[in-house]
């Protein structure tokens, strides 16, 4: 038997707050205040591959009553993305992005060639594949590479499947009213921003305002070294009305590509200094 709705998003929650502890304090931060906490999407990260590509990675949510939605592209990123949503308006939506290989370098596309083919067989098609870790072994020599191209690609050759961030809908606190009070909060509690583009993304004009942290710094085993590297971070969406009387469901990739680059290397050490490589 498979997993319910619930038990789906509770492991996801519980492996994505492990990696990212300041979403689990943030959450108790507005708990405390009264609040409940709504989640606006969760997002997840993949490679353009048939064995574990965007809609392969769907498959447990579709299962479950998701359905996709508008598609994206992000080519300065090199990505494409999707996001699906579900007929309860209290889920969230899933919002799902993947690398395309064909835009990299013939070195990049070697390492995550060799990446795929540790794939155990019927790996795709596990109940549990969003958060079922890393499959594959990657040097940390492997791992620079990548980042010197594409960030995405490192994040993924070092962390596989897991939740890249999950999104607290703002529209839903009753303590904030709009995202500028909770990133005052949010600052007032000594949590650090990403600014890249601005402390908050998108305007009333876009119909999303978005903002995040920077991602966490967690101790990765890579094959030949750990290091600590940029994990997860933690998103704030404010969804405005349409004109049709709707509220605006979908995304907007000026600010999304911004909302990337929250697991940036170089944006986490302009805080917390340069990862300290710790030999095996």
């Amino acid at each position: 038997m498979g997993v319910t709705t619930a038990e789906l998003l509770d492991a996801l929650w519980r492996d994505y707050t492990a990696s990212t502890p300041q979403a689990g304090r943030i959450h108790q931060l507005l708990v405390d205040r009264g609040e409940i906490v709504h989640n606006d999407h969760v997002a997840l990260r993949t490679f353009a591959v048939p064995e574990i590509c965007c809609d392969v990675l769907a498959a447990p949510f579709e299962a479950l009553g998701w359905r996709g939605r508008q598609h994206y592209r992000f080519d300065e990123k090199h990505l494409r993305a999707r996001y699906w949503q579900h007929d309860d308006p209290n889920l969230p939506k899933i919002f799902i992005s993947e690398l395309v290989l064909s835009d990299l370098s013939s070195a990049s596309q070697a390492i995550v060639t060799r990446l795929v083919s540790q794939l155990p067989p019927d790996f795709g098609s596990r109940p549990d594949l969003p958060w079922a870790g890393r499959p594959w072994q990657v040097s940390h020599d492997e791992y620079k590479t990548l980042l010197a191209e594409s960030e995405y690609a490192a994040w993924v050759a070092a962390f596989g499947f897991r939740v890249n961030h999950f999104t607290i809908d703002v529209g839903a606190l009753t303590t904030f009213p709009d995202l500028q009070a909770l990133v005052a909060f949010l600052l007032e509690h000594r949590f650090v921003l990403n600014d890249r583009g601005g402390v908050i993304k998108g305007s009333p004009a876009d119909k999303l305002e978005q903002a995040s942290t920077i991602a966490d710094a967690v101790e990765v085993e890579f094959s030949d070294a750990t290091v600590r590297i940029p994990s997860c971070y933690y998103e704030f969406a404010l969804r405005y009305t349409l004109p049709t009387g709707e509220t605006f469901q979908g995304f907007v990739p000026a600010s999304a590509d911004k909302i990337f680059e929250s697991t940036d290397v170089k944006l986490q050490e302009s805080v917390a200094g340069p990862s300290v490589n710790v030999a095996k």
